[in-house]
């Protein structure tokens, strides 16, 4: 009995220890779960979400790989305000950081009569003293100013050998800048002259150690160049300057593409100087280097603001004067011309008599060519030509001849007036004769021409009248009706539209073409009634819409009269968004109702009154006729 108790007891013991031990790993595991969960979402909430926690037992271990020392310890106190910090283990690794890069260094060195100026930034490596100390040598008397700073890095590859060319450098610019990094150096320097600054620009590159880059900038003063001389010359040899002067930069480009035009080859100078006698210098030059290439040479001599051609003996006499013609006409004012034909030997001196043409094309363009006695002789015949034929017509290319016979700007404006008289022509002046020939609509031209001639110049001057009557060019023929002149608007629009600017009253450039031809189509039409309406679609305020419709129509009729249309029986007036040809819901729809319409101007029907007999009696025998009714 005693032995069974005792195995009875000692089971029982063994069996509670059993069922404490279970007791306790459950437990543990609660209690580690429940801390590693806890730890996690913390961390999470923080955003720390690269950070893990495992665990062993009462122990947690925080691991992961935190971006910089700050975040790891952020992760620590995280945790630590979940679970006792004293069960925390940190096997967390920081991310390695990267060496920080070297900054650029570079150096400004400054040098002028005051002293010379170090700014800028240098490796530790190098000797500051020293160079300093070459660089005071170098300035003599003058103050070495430092503010150079340094940084704890090494020097960079091709710095050493750029610092020390630099300072070499520095000994022959007494007046420079430099700037100086690794590898490179640029200089900008003033020269006393043009030969230093070539010698001394030889020297420095001559100097420049292999793999160096070098970019300088060197000046020097800009001599006075007294007179302001240009000679250029176009012969058989080819063409060449034996002189040439230029105020700017882009001056020389102009005047060295200019000769380039004119067949100069190879690479050739442009000396730049003080002394122009205007800023309008290349302008000139270049009129003058092309007119005479047009005449084939030969040669060009510009001394201030005096210009002299001499062209290329044999050159035809109408060319010459319509290419000086030009010339003159387009020179800056402050230039004067002095233009030479030289005589073949053996010959006249004058090749044909001087004559004064004008011409009238087609299209309505004027030339006015040839010859006139003066500065004001031409400028009356060119507004003269403008008036009678319209400002953007007429191009005048006669030149002055100060030996013309006495009358010749009488001639050339009784000229101009008769060829007024064409629709297309020509007429030509002479000492003994006025010539006219062309094509005209007027049935009485001739006789009015004769007349006229004769009424400026004489009965007993020569006239030949060589003009033809077209019925087509007859305004008085073929005028179409109001109503057919609305009709053929129709179709010259067709499907096409008169556009505008999106939201503005600016016609489109793709509206020219349409305005051109309805202009063309009313100036035959004459004086019609017509109203230019103008529509747009819904969108937008009505108020706005009435008045961007107002202003389009005004704008087409500005653009007729613009184009020589006579427009006093016109009107412009716009409609808004009343007068819909098409669904304003759609898209389609809205593009139809924005729209300019040509329409005649008709009277408005009179509503005629009774006035017969019957009319009268029954007025007379109703008294409501005579009071009114009660209504009114």
């Amino acid at each position: 009995m005693r032995l069974s108790s005792f195995f009875v007891t000692f089971g029982t013991f063994a069996l509670a220890g059993a069922v404490s031990l279970v007791a306790a790993f459950f437990a543990m595991q609660v209690v580690e779960d429940g801390s590693r969960t806890g730890v996690l979402n913390a961390l999470d909430l923080e955003g720390l979400d690269w950070a893990d926690v495992d665990a062993n037992g009462l122990q947690l271990f925080v691991i992961g790989e935190a971006p910089n020392e700050a975040e790891r310890f952020r992760a620590l106190s995280v945790a630590g305000g979940v679970v006792d910090a004293a069960r925390l283990i940190d096997q967390m690794n920081v991310v390695e950081t990267t060496a920080i890069a070297p900054p650029k260094f570079s150096i400004e060195i400054l040098r002028n009569d005051a002293g010379i100026s170090l700014i800028g930034l240098l490796p530790a490596t190098t000797d500051r003293e020293r160079l300093l100390s070459d660089v005071q040598r170098l300035g003599g008397e003058g103050a070495v100013s430092d503010l150079l700073e340094v940084a704890d890095f090494p020097a960079p590859d091709g710095w050493t050998d750029a610092l020390r060319y630099a300072v070499a450098a520095l000994r022959d610019l007494p007046r420079s800048k430099m700037t100086v990094e690794a590898g490179s150096v640029s200089i900008k320097a003033m020269s006393d002259d043009t030969e230093s600054r070539l010698r001394l620009e030889a020297e420095l590159v001559r100097r420049k150690p292999e793999g160096l880059r070098l970019a300088l900038d060197l000046s020097s003063p800009r001599p006075v160049i007294s007179p302001f001389a240009l000679r250029f010359v176009l012969d058989a040899d080819g063409a060449r300057f034996n002189a040439c002067s230029a105020d700017t930069e882009e001056a020389r480009r102009r005047i060295l593409a200019a000769a380039a035009r004119a067949g100069l080859e190879g690479k050739t100078d442009c000396t730049l100087g003080l002394g122009v006698p205007t800023s309008r210098w290349a302008e000139a030059v270049e009129m003058s280097i092309d007119a005479l290439a047009e005449m084939g040479g030969e040669t060009l001599t510009i001394a201030d603001a005096d210009i002299t051609i001499v062209a290329v003996e044999g050159t035809p006499q109408a060319v010459f004067d319509r290419v000086v013609g030009e010339l003159e006409n387009n020179l800056p004012d402050v230039f004067a011309l002095d233009a030479v034909l030289p005589q073949p030997p053996d010959t006249e001196p004058d090749q044909g008599p001087p004559e004064f043409v004008a011409t009238l094309s087609p299209e309505g363009t004027v030339q006015l060519r040839g010859r006139l006695n003066n500065e004001i002789a031409r400028q009356t015949a060119d507004s003269f030509a403008r008036a009678a034929f319209g400002s953007a017509t007429v191009y005048t290319a006669a030149r002055i001849d100060d030996s013309l016979p006495q009358g010749w700007s009488v001639r050339a404006l009784a000229a101009l007036e008769a060829l007024s008289y064409l629709s297309n022509g020509a007429v030509t002046v002479t000492p003994d004769s006025v010539a006219i020939s062309g094509n005209t609509g007027l049935v009485e031209a001739e006789a009015e021409i004769a007349a006229l001639l004769a009424e400026k110049l004489g009965a007993e001057q020569t006239f030949d009248i060589d003009v033809t009557y077209q019925e087509k060019l007859d305004p008085l023929l073929g005028i179409p009706t109001p109503e057919e002149c609305e009709a053929q608007i129709v179709e010259i629009v067709g499907d096409r539209k008169i556009t505008f600017e999106p939201g503005s009253a600016t016609l489109d450039a793709s509206a020219k073409d349409i305005m051109d031809e309805i202009a063309e189509l009313l100036k035959i039409c004459g004086e019609i009634p017509l109203e230019i309406q103008g529509h747009t679609d819904s969108q937008g305020r009505e108020v706005m819409n009435q008045q961007l419709s107002q202003d389009r129509a005004q704008a087409v009729l500005n653009a007729l009269r613009d184009r020589r249309v006579l427009t006093s029986t016109f009107r412009a007036k716009g409609f808004g968004e009343d007068m819909p040809i098409a669904d304003n819901g759609t898209e389609e729809g809205r593009e139809a109702n924005r729209r300019i319409e040509f329409k005649l101007i008709r009277p408005e029907p009179v509503e005629e009154q009774q006035t017969t007999l019957e009319a009268v009696e029954q007025s007379a025998g109703d008294p409501s006729a005579e009071e009114g009714t009660g209504d009114e």
